[in-house]
């Protein structure tokens, strides 16, 4: 559910927090894993980083207008409906870290790719599970005609 999505990824945020400061890294998995603070004030990737507070009010009114959707959706599948949690988990993680730190608080470092949070990766899987739900249906309408 979102809110469990939420709760792990503050609670692993509040640690990171804990033992690291901005810009220290621990080698997990020499070449391939590290733990990586890092502070994102714009979207992915840094993204708009110089527009902070612009970004925060669309962010603020694009969750409104996702959960209004999620709740406004009749019988969808299951998986749809998880995909949306995921999505909303996210977005509210990251939306309350740019409330608490001004930031987004990165970490998972995998060096071939900007660095993320769990957040982030509740966000992507979200999206393919949805995308999924999007694309099957379209494949089982097709093949009814």
């Amino acid at each position: 559910s979102a809110l469990t999505v939420v709760v792990l990824d503050q609670l692993t945020k509040v640690l990171i927090l804990r033992f690291f400061q901005t810009g220290d890294s621990l080698v997990v998995i020499p070449g391939l894993f590290h733990l990586t603070l890092v502070r994102n004030t714009g979207i992915a990737f840094g993204f708009l980083k110089e527009h902070s507070e612009v970004l925060l009010w669309l962010i603020t009114l694009s969750l409104v207008l996702l959960l209004v959707w999620g709740i406004r959706l009749g019988s969808v599948p299951s998986l749809a409906r998880a995909g949306l949690s995921f999505i909303l988990g996210g977005a509210v993680g990251n939306w309350i870290d740019r409330l608490r730190y001004g930031a987004v608080v990165d970490f998972l470092d995998f060096r071939i790719w900007p660095v993320f949070n769990l957040a982030d990766a509740a966000i992507s899987i979200g999206v393919g599970m949805y995308a999924l739900c999007i694309l099957f249906r379209r494949e089982t309408k097709e093949a009814k005609t």
